[in-house]
Formats: C-alpha cells, structure tokens, sequence
C-alpha cells in the first residue's frame, strides 16, 4: 500500500450514518490490490449540497452516496447518467473532465447478486422500500423484464414511486396475503444495531421462495434467518454491495475492480478477522 502523501488520490463516501458501513473496506482493499495510491474515508453528513460544496473545492475524485441523500443530491450534480436520470436517485458522483456526474450502480449490483441464484425474467418481484435503494432496484428488475410489485410503510410514498416507474403497488398491510417469486427487503430495517427488527411476519414467507434483504450487516437478519427457516433460498445484502462497488470503481478508475479480493476483506472484515491498516 502506498503512504498517503500530496499524490494520494482521496474518494469518500457522504451519508448518515455511515459508521458501520463497509464501503470504505472493499474501496480500499481495491486500490491496495490494484496499487493504486488512494484512499476512501466515510463522512457522515448532514446538509448533502454543502458536502457537494466542499467536492467541487476540494481534490476529492469519486464519491458514493448513501442514505439519505441518494435522491435528494440530484439538484447539486451537473449531469446524470441517463440510467440515474431515468430512476431518479444516485449512489455514485465522478468527474467527466470538470463536470460532476451522477451515476446508479445500485440496480446492477442487485441484479447481479440475484442472478448468481436464479433466473429473472418474467418473475414476480415483491419490493419493500421507497427510497433510494428500492427506486433503483425497481427500475432495474423492471429492465430485466420482471413484473414488479412495490408496497411500503409509508402509502403514498410508494404508490407516487411506483406510477413514477410504472410498476405495481399493494398497500404495506396486504404484504402477508401477497406472494411472489421473489421478496426484496429494500429498507434499512434489520441493519445493525436493530437486527431483530423485521418488516414480514414469519408466517408469510412461505409465499416468497427467494428472499432477498440489502442488509449486510449483520449478514444474516432475523428477516433472512426465518426465511431460511422456512424453507425459502436466502440472499444477504452482502454481493449486491460489492458488485454496485465493483461498477463505481470502475468509473472513478477505468479499472476492473478485483472483486476476489473485495470479497475476502468484507468476509474477513464481518467475521471479526479484518487486519488492522
């Protein structure tokens, strides 16, 4: 690894909280790989146009975004990737020679990460969620040709977001009589330190074979462990986080990203056997 010196290229990621998030692991774990002198750090902000702000002054060369800013940040960018503009939320800022360009990487990541388990098209997929992460999600599940059902806590949330993608709505309380191929857990619920927390009563994912849950940490939710427990193939959050890392990586670098290696920091990392840099 090289010092962090003058010629140390900084990338960062802007969200609240961002404490517990894995980001700056895998980011870093790529530019050691790779031998690239850069670091990423995590900043917890509060005010996302005063942090863009402070992008544009300072020698910061990427950036990922994370909740809540990924839809709220678009009015402070210069351009959006047309993917970005069509799902209307951002996770990922680079430079295109002085213009700052939002990107989504989010859908991809999660498309990817259910392809390793099953095929997509023409499956019915069951998203909870209305924010950033489920916008993208939606967006790119629809892409795939699958027929994609939006519910949330907060009605009338969901249903603008759903007529705004042109996917179905179910009212959050009919969730437990719903079925559907696939279930998407899109929220931060369940996320550490409030893992017992789950949004589906366990009598009712046995309508769900597949149970899909963004969180990654903890890895296994007490969403995810009663799927399991009912029979349904369980998907952590865990590949869709590093596959959405791989694609910004990739945009800040023009590098392939050494996802081998991402994979291994993050497991040694949630497993308590990280080494200390």
């Amino acid at each position: 690894m090289y010092p962090v010196d003058s010629e140390t290229r900084l990338y960062c990621l802007i969200g609240n909280p961002v404490a517990k998030s894995l980001s700056p692991i895998l980011h870093n774990a790529a530019f050691r790989a790779l031998g690239i002198n850069a670091v990423y750090l995590a900043f917890c902000v509060s005010d996302p146009a005063a942090a863009v702000q402070g992008i544009r002054s300072l020698p910061i060369h990427g950036v990922s975004i994370t909740i809540p800013h990924k839809t709220v940040i678009l009015p402070y960018v210069d351009d959006l990737e047309p993917l970005a503009q069509a799902m209307g939320a951002v996770n990922t800022l680079y430079w295109q020679e002085e213009r700052l360009i939002g990107a989504n990487t989010d859908g991809l990541g999660a498309v990817l990460a259910l392809k390793e388990k099953t095929e997509l098209y023409g499956r019915r997929c069951l998203i909870l969620g209305a924010g950033g992460a489920a916008r993208a999600i939606a967006f790119a599940l629809k892409t795939e040709g699958c027929q994609v059902v939006l519910t949330n806590r907060t009605g009338e949330k969901g249903r603008r977001l759903a007529e705004e993608i042109g996917v179905d709505w179910v009212p959050f309380g009919e969730v437990i009589r719903d079925k559907a191929d696939i279930l998407i857990q899109a929220t931060s619920v369940g996320m550490y330190p409030d893992a017992e927390e789950s949004l589906v009563p366990r009598q009712s994912l046995a309508s769900f074979p597949i149970v899909m849950d963004i969180v990654y940490k903890p890895l296994e939710t007490r969403l995810l462990r009663e799927a399991r427990q009912e029979g349904c193939l369980a998907i952590d959050g865990l590949n869709m986080l590093i596959y959405q890392a791989a694609a910004q990586f990739r945009l800040w670098t023009e590098k392939e990203a050494p996802i081998s290696v991402m994979r291994r920091e993050a497991d040694a990392y949630l497993s308590g056997k990280g080494v200390s840099r």
